[in-house]
């Protein structure tokens, strides 16, 4: 199946946050879109590996994706080396996405920065014809997405181009909230964490809503890139 855009995840959740609202935009336009998760979370303080599965399942549906699979990788200590590399190659090449997503280059959990990396590497060598993979039995064409493309997540960074998501905020946070054991319930008894605050739950509408308050829209999300934006015509621009 090959898809419009692929948004990989360090861990389950890291693209709901990040980039659900455009993913879900991009969904009611008719793109096609999937998800892939490098590790299962499985060091998270709360919930369990198998409960982080049924989340994913859970917030995969309520965005609509096409596919969403995990690569397995070691949550905390996967590294950027060619084992990991060639395993995203194999899922770049599978789906010949146009566009992918991924973490950010710079994050306060040590998983973002490393996957976004790992990523984006991956995306330039899969374009390459000496590197061989198999999938399925079969030997893999290559391909290079058109664009990489990095969402933001704890830390405030500057976006270089932000995306409209009024009308898709409501899908947004429910998808998040699909991850009932990660974030804020007054209820629980278990450990704290950042993410589990009300204060994070509430900043997660609020980041959304002031960053569409700078381009005159009700909410949006911002993303980096490595190269310059390139639009046709000043037109282009909202």
């Amino acid at each position: 199946m090959k898809l419009d855009i692929l948004a990989f995840g360090a861990h389950p959740d890291d693209v709901e946050l990040g980039a659900g609202g455009t993913l879900a935009k991009a969904i009611s336009e008719g793109k096609k879109v999937g998800i892939i998760d490098l590790t299962r979370g499985e060091l998270g303080t709360r919930g369990t590996e198998q409960t982080r599965k049924e989340e994913a399942k859970a917030a995969a549906d309520i965005l609509g994706v096409s596919i969403r699979e995990n690569l397995g990788f070691a949550d905390g200590f996967f590294v950027n080396d060619k084992k990991h590399q060639l395993e995203v190659i194999k899922m770049i090449r599978k789906y010949q996405p146009e566009i992918v997503l991924c973490n950010a280059i710079d994050d306060r959990h040590i998983d973002h920065g490393k996957g976004s990396q790992l990523v984006s590497n991956a995306c330039f060598l899969s374009g390459l014809l000496k590197i061989e993979t198999e999938s399925e039995g079969k030997t893999q064409e290559r391909w290079r997405p058109k664009q990489v493309y990095h969402y933001i997540q704890w830390k405030n960074i500057e976006p270089d181009f932000v995306v409209d998501i009024s009308g898709f905020m409501e899908v947004k946070l429910k998808s998040v909230f699909a991850y009932k054991t990660q974030f804020y319930d007054k209820d629980s008894k278990q450990p704290e964490t950042p993410i589990t605050s009300k204060n994070f739950t509430d900043s997660i509408e609020y980041r959304a809503r002031d960053m569409g308050r700078l381009i005159n829209t009700d909410y949006a999300e911002g993303f980096t890139t490595e190269r310059y934006v390139a639009v046709n015509s000043l037109f282009d621009l909202i």
